[in-house]
C-alpha cells in the first residue's frame, strides 16, 4: 500500500519566518510546565533531546559524586559514560531489557552505597519496549536524599509524567516521540535542589550549548526579556504548534490513545504466531510508545523487518539497535503511529514477511487472527 506524501508549505512560508520574541518563547516555557505539571523552571534547549540530557549529567556530576545509573535499555548506558567522563564514581544498576526496574532494587542499590548522591534513570526506554516506575523509584530516591535525573523522552504524552509530585529534579522531555513534533528542539525542568547542585559544581559547563546555568543566569533571572542567543525558529513554531494540538484534544486523550496502541499491538503480535513473542515479559513494564517483540529461533529480526519494510516502506518497523538487531522487532507506535491501523498494519507485514522466511518451522502464521485481536484490544 501506498501513502501521499504530505502536502509540503510554500517555501517562503519556512524561509521567512520571524524567530519568536522573548515573550513568545516564554510563552512556550509556561505550555511545557503545564504539560509537566511542574512549577519548576524549565529551560527549552535548541537542540535534541541529547543536548539537555548530556548538560545535566555534566552539570550535575564531578569527581568525588557518586552516582547510581539505572540501566534498562541503551540510553542508561550512554549516562553511564557521561557519569564517568565526569569522574563521578558510577554503579550501574543494570536490569534485562525484557523488563523494569523497581523501586527494591533501587533502594537496595542506595544501601549498598549510602554515599550515592546522584541517580540517573530513563522513564519509558523505546529502544528497548520498557518503562519503568518513576513515582515509586522517586520516592526512595526522595528519602535517601539523592538528586533524581530522569529521561521523559519518549513517555512525555504517552504516559503519565509528574516530575514535582515524583521528586525528580531533571526531567528532559523531546517532542518527536508522543507529542508528535519536531526533533530539533527539547526541555528539562529544573528543580531549586538541581539549581544549587549545578551552581556547586565548578566543572558545570558554562558559556556553552550544554550549560542549564547560562539560561538561568541570562535568561531567567534577567526576568526573560532577552533570548541568550538567535532561537530555532521553525522548531519553536513547531514545538508550539504540538503543544496547542495536545491541548485541544486532551492529555488524557493522547495517553489513552498510546496505551490503546500499545495493548493491541501485544495483543495482536500474541494473535499473529509464527514464533513471535513480546520481548518485555509483563505487559505492566511495556512502554505505550514501543512494543518490541522477539523473533523466532533462526530467524535474524534485521532481514524480517526488511523485507516487511519492503511491501510498505512507511510502516512503523525497525529492528534492535546493536546487539539487538539480530533478535529483536521494534513496532513504533507513537505520535501520529499511535493507531489501530499502523499497528495492524505492521503486524500484517511482518506475518506475511513470517511466513516466506526459511526456518520459521511449523508455527503457523495467521494475520487475520492478528487484526481481530488489534480491532479488540483497542476497543
Amino acid at each position: 500500500m501506498t501513502h501521499p506524501a504530505p502536502a509540503r508549505p510554500p517555501h517562503d512560508a519556512l524561509l521567512d519566518l520571524a524567530p519568536p520574541t522573548a515573550a513568545e518563547f516564554a510563552a512556550v516555557e509556561r505550555r511545557v510546565a503545564a504539560l509537566l505539571d511542574t512549577g519548576n523552571d524549565v529551560v527549552i534547549m535548541q537542540g535534541e533531546a541529547l543536548l539537555p540530557l548530556e548538560g545535566c549529567v555534566k552539570g550535575a556530576a564531578r569527581p568525588g559524586s557518586t552516582a547510581l545509573n539505572v540501566v534498562t535499555g541503551p540510553y542508561g548506558q550512554t549516562f553511564g559514560g557521561w557519569l564517568r567522563d565526569c569522574g563521578a564514581t558510577v554503579h550501574d544498576l543494570e536490569v534485562p531489557f525484557s523488563g523494569a526496574a523497581s523501586a527494591e532494587q533501587v533502594e537496595r542499590a542506595l544501601r549498598e552505597h549510602p554515599e550515592t548522591d546522584f541517580v540517573s534513570l530513563v522513564h519509558a526506554e523505546a529502544a528497548t519496549g520498557n518503562t519503568n516506575p518513576v513515582g515509586e523509584i522517586g520516592e526512595v530516591v526522595r528519602a535517601h536524599g539523592a538528586l533524581l535525573m530522569l529521561d521523559a523522552v519518549a513517555s512525555v504524552a504517552a504516559e503519565p509524567l509528574l516530575p514535582d509530585a515524583w521528586g525528580v529534579d531533571l526531567c528532559v522531555i523531546g517532542a518527536q516521540k508522543a507529542m508528535g513534533g519536531p526533533a530539533g528542539v527539547s526541555a528539562v525542568s529544573v528543580s531549586e535542589r538541581a539549581w544549587a547542585r549545578l551552581a556547586g559544581n565548578p566543572r558545570a559547563p558554562r558559556r556553552s550549548y550544554l550549560s542549564l546555568l547560562d539560561w538561568k543566569e541570562r535568561w531567567i533571572d534577567t526576568g526573560r526579556r532577552a533570548l541568550p542567543h538567535a532561537p530555532a525558529q521553525l522548531e519553536m513554531a513547531a514545538l508550539d504548534a504540538c503543544l496547542a494540538r495536545i491541548e485541544e484534544t486532551g492529555l488524557a486523550a493522547v495517553q489513552d490513545r498510546h496505551a490503546r496502541a500499545a495493548a493491541a499491538a501485544r495483543a495482536g503480535a500474541l494473535a499473529l504466531g509464527g514464533g513471535l513473542t513480546p520481548y518485555v515479559h509483563e505487559a505492566s513494564a511495556a512502554a505505550p510508545v514501543a512494543t518490541t517483540l522477539r523473533a523466532p529461533a533462526g530467524v535474524d529480526a534485521s532481514a524480517l523487518v526488511a523485507k516487511a519494510l519492503a511491501a510498505d516502506p512507511e510502516l512503523p518497523l525497525i529492528a534492535g539497535g546493536g546487539a539487538l538487531a539480530a533478535e529483536m522487532i521494534r513496532v513504533n507506535h507513537y505520535g501520529p503511529h499511535a493507531t489501530a491501523s499502523a499497528v495492524t498494519r505492521s503486524l500484517r507485514a511482518l506475518g506475511d514477511a513470517l511466513a516466506v522466511t526459511a526456518g520459521t518451522g511449523a508455527v503457523p502464521v495467521d494475520t487475520e487472527a492478528a487484526a481481530r485481536a488489534v480491532a479488540e484490544a483497542w476497543a
